[in-house]
């Protein structure tokens, strides 16, 4: 690697492979002891203070290993071995709780305590790179920088690293680790029936999974339904929205269309009413003594004691969903196809219209695939903010019709809003965790493999 000399400051120099095994392979005794005492490299080449850090973080990290780490990390094999009890008082005359373990503390601690484990992993990586860094400006006779040095280097060549450091721990701390936490929870007992400090729960491995997927259990008998129509919502829900907008941005944008911005601001402006309180007031407006029910019975459509059941019935309800959210998501979906409408180049439907081409002909060979190709990964995110869409289903119809054939769910739930009612209602935690890494894996998968066969990824510059 190149040198970078500076007037009056240290040379600056890496090896041309500054790797961790090149680091251990090829260091002095020095640099591979770095590896296990943080910074011994450092403090021997008189890079006093960044050696001191070094050390001071894996002092620190022993300190809390000693004192706690150990003992949560056993708590995190057994999830706690003693059970919160009752012992009779006879001085009062009452039965008083004595203490047990936590199985949700025990779990989080020893996450926690791994996690710190692998960043001292890092740390003592950081070391020894370090260490074989300062040994090879020794070897040439460089400069050996001063912690002076490293601090000015912060606002240069290190800049990236001082800006990148805290986004990135606070991504590490608040959602990597609580993550994993939840994961975890998933190959655990922790439901309605084993709830802490009173009761313990315990490690399951993968009995959760088998019981979703397993053939007669009433989870998979509710699982396979839910997912079926989570999917359905989502594509329905995405493509509804997307033909509808974009036929809507056509129409306000050709020619003749006039008062354009009356017309958008029309469309636009149910954007601007928070979409629970819509979703609420279609929800009133269309139950069983809402305006619409009433109108139906005045003008004699229905019986005067009869109600169409737009949310007690499940296919009523479903398709009374799509509708509501195709009249809150098209708006966005018009705005959106506007502004790209708009930037399509007006040479292509000249050439069209000269080789005779018909309206409905140069929709579907320029407008479209030109909408498509940028507006592919947005329509990715759309879907799978459906699948998640937990506001429309849950003010709407609560997940209901309920039914009894289900574990806890209704018709009309997403696996987002089964998930919710297994958590929050049920407390049938270990089967939410369960859910989430199914919806994860379900998107992901989808996602990637839907992104990668579009030509937004096989040929970014076509339409440039």
């Amino acid at each position: 690697m190149g040198v970078f000399k500076k007037k009056d400051q240290p040379v600056y120099a890496r090896p041309a492979d500054a790797s961790v095994s090149q680091a251990f392979k090829n260091g002095n005794i020095m640099t591979r002891l770095s590896f296990f005492i943080f910074g011994l490299g450092n403090i021997v080449n008189k890079q006093i203070v960044r050696g001191l850090i070094l050390l001071a973080l894996e002092i620190g990290y022993f300190a809390y290993l000693f004192s706690f780490g150990i003992g949560a990390l056993g708590d995190f094999v057994t999830l706690g071995t003693v059970e919160q009890g009752q012992v009779y008082n006879e001085a009062l005359g009452i039965y008083e709780y004595t203490a047990g373990d936590d199985s949700m503390l025990c779990l989080l601690y020893g996450v926690i305590t791994l996690a710190l484990t692998a960043a001292v992993i890092f740390v003592a990586c950081m070391s020894g790179k370090s260490a074989y860094c300062t040994q090879f400006r020794k070897e040439k006779g460089l400069a050996v920088p001063s912690f002076t040095d490293d601090l000015k280097s912060l606002k240069e060549e290190n800049l990236h690293a001082f800006l990148l450091a805290f986004p990135i721990i606070g991504i590490l701390c608040f959602t990597v680790v609580p993550l994993i936490f939840m994961i975890l929870i998933a190959f655990t007992s922790y439901d309605h029936e084993h709830q802490p400090p009173g009761n313990l729960f315990t490690w399951v491995g993968l009995e959760n999974f088998q019981k979703m997927f397993s053939e007669g259990s009433k989870l998979a008998a509710t699982f396979w339904p839910v997912l079926s129509w989570t999917l359905i919502w989502a594509v329905v829900a995405t493509v509804s929205c997307y033909i509808l907008g974009l036929l809507l941005a056509l129409l306000i944008n050709r020619k003749g269309t006039k008062a354009k911005g009356f017309w958008r601001f029309m469309f636009v402006l149910s954007v601007a009413v928070p979409q629970f309180v819509t979703l609420l007031s279609m929800r009133t407006i269309f139950n069983a003594n809402g305006p619409v029910n009433v109108i139906l019975r005045e003008i004699g459509v229905i019986g005067m004691t009869e109600s169409i059941p737009f949310f007690t019935n499940p296919l009523y309800a479903k398709i009374t969903i799509i509708c509501i959210n195709i009249w809150i998501g098209v708006p966005f979906t018009m705005l959106s196809t506007t502004g790209i409408l708009q930037n399509i180049p007006a040479e292509l439907y000249e050439a069209a219209k000269i080789d005779g081409a018909s309206a409905p002909t140069i929709f579907r060979k320029i407008t479209l695939p030109y909408m498509l190709f940028v507006m592919t990964p947005n329509l990715i995110t759309s879907f799978t903010g459906n699948i998640n869409n937990f506001n429309v289903i849950f003010l709407l119809s609560g997940g209901g019709p309920d039914s009894m054939d289900y574990y806890y769910a209704g018709k009309t739930d997403l696996l987002v809003t089964w998930l919710y009612r297994l958590t929050i209602t049920q407390k049938d935690y270990n089967l939410g965790a369960v859910i989430g890494i199914l919806v994860f894996v379900i998107l992901a998968t989808v996602s990637l493999l839907t992104y990668r066969r579009t030509g937004s990824y096989k040929d970014e510059g076509a339409f440039q």
